[in-house]
């Protein structure tokens, strides 16, 4: 193998991990939007919100139990991605969730989405994208 083709070969495994990074990191925007719909649905189950109810909730309440397990495995996601994703990449992806969380609660809890909703969400969509075509 000549070395060409090994730096080819190298310079592609490295953007087959970067685009699995990031897969990835989507997949950790998905999760933690569903975990933070999820939270919310137990807190409302809870008579009398503190520390301790919601750590018992965690146990005791499926949908706080649901919401956290999810944010682990997010975090889990997060750490592989991390492993082989460059950081200043990867890590704006996760502003996605806050798009995600917005259309759960637009559609799921009836939240208002308004004129300054739509803008911010616009935005961090162009700048994710933004970053994302940057790296190129």
């Amino acid at each position: 193998m000549s070395a060409a083709t090994a730096t080819t070969t190298a310079i592609i495994d490295q953007t087959d991990k970067q685009r699995r990074a990031l897969l990835l990191v989507f997949c950790c925007t998905l999760f933690g939007a569903a975990a933070q719909v999820l939270i919310k649905t137990g807190a409302t189950h809870l008579a009398h919100p503190s520390l301790l109810t919601a750590a018992l909730g965690m146990v005791t309440n499926k949908f706080l139990f649901c919401g956290y397990s999810l944010y682990g495995i997010s975090t889990i996601l997060l750490v592989i991605a991390l492993k082989d994703g460059e950081l200043s990449i990867t890590y704006p992806v996760i502003a996605l969730t806050y798009v995600w969380v917005a259309m759960l609660s637009y559609f799921l809890m009836h939240e208002s989405m308004g004129l300054y909703k739509i803008i911010g969400i616009s935005l961090i969509v162009t700048g994710v994208a933004i970053v994302g075509k940057a790296k190129r």
